[in-house]
């Protein structure tokens, strides 16, 4: 049973609480710009992605605030001074980005605030944060404004010239996923940490097209031991492979010894071997065993 919500008639507040919890986790953007007078601002934003590779574009998104309907700061900097620096949030600073995100006075600097060291860019004016494991020095697309109430978004559109990434994130040369550890936001005041411990691989398609679950046979389609992504692993392999007649192991050799005369048995203890050797990424071998029935 699933609870509905129609947003067009739902209290803002409602609205705001409910698409923060359900669109996560959301990558932040730690944003350093300057005013016209060159006074520096620092801000996170959790409404934030890449959207393209040529131009390389990120796009984040400062709301215009509620309680009184004005701009943020960064938002005024951007229409003024053109530039952004976008640091990505490491978990080790997520404490400090949140204290930067109090609503200071117009002209506070928030590095001093948070506690956090400004480093020169390169091609831009506003600093970069140099506790960030990863600084984009960023020119302004474009702004779009998504309207002028309380909670609007005004999408920034901002090409990426320039990536500097700690050396540490570095495996020969090439950013190492394993190496990363981020904060991303949640709903409400919760956040998740992404590191090595939560990461998982899901091989992508390439130029092998899979068969579909559609093609899988009946007794794998509905099986009650296998899951959907079970299946959706089964279902990635461009077509059923062959049996291969001299492919065993000792556990399969048991489950034939010990179910053999109960075929109901037999085939479920089959797909709990197959769904084991799924968790470790071994498709073929989970197909030879799903086969091994025929």
């Amino acid at each position: 049973m699933f609870t509905s919500t129609i947003l067009r008639d739902a209290p803002l507040r409602e609205v705001q609480n409910l698409l923060n919890h359900v669109v996560v986790p959301r990558p932040i953007c730690f944003a350093s710009t300057v005013d016209r007078h060159g006074a520096v601002n620092l801000s996170p934003f959790s409404y934030f992605n890449m959207f393209s590779f040529r131009p390389p574009v990120v796009i984040f998104s400062p709301l215009i605030r509620m309680r009184d309907q004005t701009a943020k700061h960064t938002l005024q900097n951007l229409q003024d001074v053109g530039e952004v620096c976008v640091n990505v949030v490491s978990y080790e600073m997520v404490q400090q980005v949140s204290l930067a995100s109090n609503e200071f006075d117009r002209g506070t600097d928030e590095f001093v605030k948070a506690g956090l060291t400004k480093l020169p860019s390169q091609l831009i004016r506003p600093p970069r944060v140099l506790e960030s494991p990863v600084q984009m020095e960023c020119r302004v697309m474009e702004i779009k404004p998504l309207g002028t109430a309380g909670g609007a978004g005004n999408l920034v559109i901002a090409e990426v010239l320039l990536v500097h990434i700690s050396g540490e994130l570095l495996t020969d040369g090439r950013p190492d996923q394993t190496k990363f550890d981020l904060a991303a936001r949640m709903g409400g005041h919760w956040y998740a940490r992404i590191n090595h411990h939560n990461l998982f691989m899901v091989e992508k398609p390439g130029d092998r097209i899979g068969m579909g679950m559609d093609q899988l046979p009946p007794s794998i389609r509905t099986s009650r031991i296998l899951s959907g992504n079970d299946l959706g692993q089964l279902a990635q392999v461009p077509a059923i492979p062959p049996v291969d007649i001299a492919w065993d192991d000792d556990r399969l050799s048991t489950i034939f010894q010990y179910y053999s005369r109960d075929p109901e048995e037999l085939e479920k203890e089959l797909h709990r071997y197959a769904a084991d050797l799924l968790r470790e990424g071994r498709v073929m071998q989970a197909w030879q065993v799903l086969l091994a029935n025929n």
